[in-house]
């Protein structure tokens, strides 16, 4: 127990973090920056003890328990581990906006970082989990404090507006996915999605014409396509980013996005474990059709409705719809275990998370500090501004440069690594995506570049603009980095496929006894490789 307690130990410091946070105002009071350093401090542990669980999972000894129908609710393997770590760090630079921007006239700060800390626990549940159940917990714990943060600003109608429309979507998106969950506990009688992967392919081996068990998965996929806000449940992410303070779009640019597709990913790789033969893996095409059309159409909606928006929130906004269309494309991979190029999409997908990370940290930062001094985030207020603050025009074309996947910077990569990805898929689905993927990178452009024109050759005489030397240092160092990870693909690659590996360990495992009221035939133990007694984990978590 105690070594399964240390595996998922970032988790409880957060949750730790959020306990002092409550405890805080009786001790030190209400202050915004006190409130925010015990926040930071709980961050940093957090981020200090998934770095030390990182070293016990380095050789992806325990990712084979996402694929078993023996796994309990929570996971500890590479992806989810991996992913804590970007999810920390994103925090850490969330928070530290909202010290630049927030901190002097916010009011109720161990409300926000209740709400903001709960939310990622809930994002970092969703990337440890392969259990029905724990799924729709995991995205509810991510949404509800997200509705909240939206509209904490009581004061603003524009706000108050967004949560409620976000709020009424979730709420509807999350009755639909419990109703798929029911329809495929129903069917399989099991909470495992290993179980329904495998009667899914069983079914489809079979022939037979199972409407409620499409019925069910489809269901299923919509609350997680309503996080990732893929086509057709992104209506609420307009306006959702457009209202919320600037540092929240931020959170739920990347954050929000990134959880969803972690767990897609996941699942993905499931069903493709559930598959016997690599000659048989057409067995699952229809579920890669479909997750393969949602993307190709999430991206092309995103890209169109971008064009003629004049809020440069909302146009980062339908830019994210549109991101988050092609990393779900790499979802839509669907190769067989025992293919060597299995993990190339995963690999692809990680890379372009950590990328899209700088890229909206830098371009949301620049945002932030041209509505902190213009009071208007309209395309409009970036006028002139290569003349009016340098220091934030320059990081801006980096970033806009980066989104749209031109060299020499990181965005590149990523849109590369995902087209190789989905050439190795091959066959009329892979070059369909890549085809999408390249005509929307070229109508992307436009968009992006309204932005940089405005700056660079339309000047209305502004005054000089000024921004926070923190928030200056946090765009630059985003911009930075796009430029370092070009240069050193080649570690960014060896790094990320190694959060890839290991999604398949051999069945081979040491059986111990059953845990009371678990529906599975019993628990086990899967010994890292090479790892002593120390180094393994009971895969069923009570």
């Amino acid at each position: 127990m105690g070594e399964q307690l240390r595996l998922f130990s970032p988790m409880l410091a957060l949750t730790a973090t959020m306990l002092a946070i409550v405890a805080c105002p009786l001790v030190a009071g209400r202050g915004p920056r006190t409130i925010a350093a015990v926040a930071s401090l709980g961050i940093v542990a957090a981020f200090v003890l998934a770095l030390r669980v990182a070293d016990s999972v380095a050789d992806g000894g325990l990712s084979g328990l996402s694929t078993r129908p023996a796994a309990g609710l929570l996971l500890v393997d590479n992806l989810s581990i991996g992913f804590q770590l970007v999810l920390l760090v994103f925090l850490a630079a969330v928070t530290w906006l909202w010290w630049m921007g927030s901190a002097d006239r916010e009011t109720s700060a161990p409300e926000f970082f209740i709400l903001l800390i709960g939310s990622a626990l809930g994002m970092a549940l969703m990337a440890s989990t392969a259990n029905l159940l724990m799924i729709v917990i995991a995205i509810e714990t991510a949404s509800l404090p997200s509705y909240a943060i939206v509209g904490f600003d009581k004061g603003d109608r524009k706000a108050a507006e967004a949560s409620l429309k976000y709020m009424i979507f979730g709420a509807v998106c999350a009755a639909i996915m419990l109703y798929g969950a029911s329809l495929l506990y129903g069917l399989v009688g099991s909470l495992s999605v290993a179980d329904v992967a495998r009667y899914t392919v069983e079914q489809m081996a079979m022939g037979e014409s199972r409407l409620l068990l499409f019925a069910g998965l489809l269901c299923f996929l919509a609350g997680i396509a309503f996080k990732i806000s893929a086509v057709p449940f992104h209506f609420w992410c307009p306006d959702a980013f457009e209202g919320a303070k600037i540092e929240v779009t931020t959170w739920l640019s990347v954050a929000s996005k990134a959880a969803g597709l972690v767990l897609l990913a996941r699942l993905v790789s499931i069903f493709c474990a559930a598959v016997s033969q690599p000659a048989a893996m057409n067995l699952v095409a229809p579920l890669a059709w479909t997750i393969g059309i949602m993307a190709a159409v999430t991206c092309t909606v995103g890209n169109f409705a971008a064009y003629h928006q004049k809020s440069v929130k909302r146009l980062l906004a339908y830019s994210s719809i549109a991101h988050a269309g092609y990393m779900m494309m790499a979802a839509a991979v669907f190769l067989h275990p025992s293919d060597g190029g299995y993990q190339s999409s995963l690999t692809a997908l990680l890379v372009y998370i950590v990328i899209y990370l700088f890229m909206n940290l830098g371009a949301f930062g620049v945002t932030a500090m041209v509505v902190w001094g213009t009071g208007s985030d309209d395309i409009e207020s970036f006028s002139g501004l290569t003349r009016r603050a340098p220091w934030l025009a320059v990081p801006m074309v980096i970033c806009l440069v980066s989104l749209v996947g031109i060299p020499p910077f990181a965005g590149f990569l990523g849109k590369w690594w995902l087209l190789v990805a989905l050439g190795e898929l091959g066959g009329t689905l892979g070059w369909l995506l890549v085809c999408v993927a390249a005509v929307n990178t070229l109508f992307s452009l436009y968009y992006y570049m309204r932005v940089v024109v405005k700056m660079s050759l339309h000047d209305a005489g502004g005054p000089a603009l000024h921004g926070p030397f923190g928030g200056i240092a946090l765009v630059n160092v985003s911009a930075a980095a796009l430029l370092v990870l070009f240069l050193l693909a080649d570690p960014l690659r060896s790094r990320t496929e190694h959060f890839a590996r290991g999604l398949f360990q051999p069945p081979a495992t040491q059986a111990v006894a059953p845990v009371a009221g678990d529906r599975s035939a019993g628990a086990t133990l899967l010994p890292l490789p090479g790892a002593g007694p120390m180094e393994e984990v009971a895969d069923h978590v009570p």
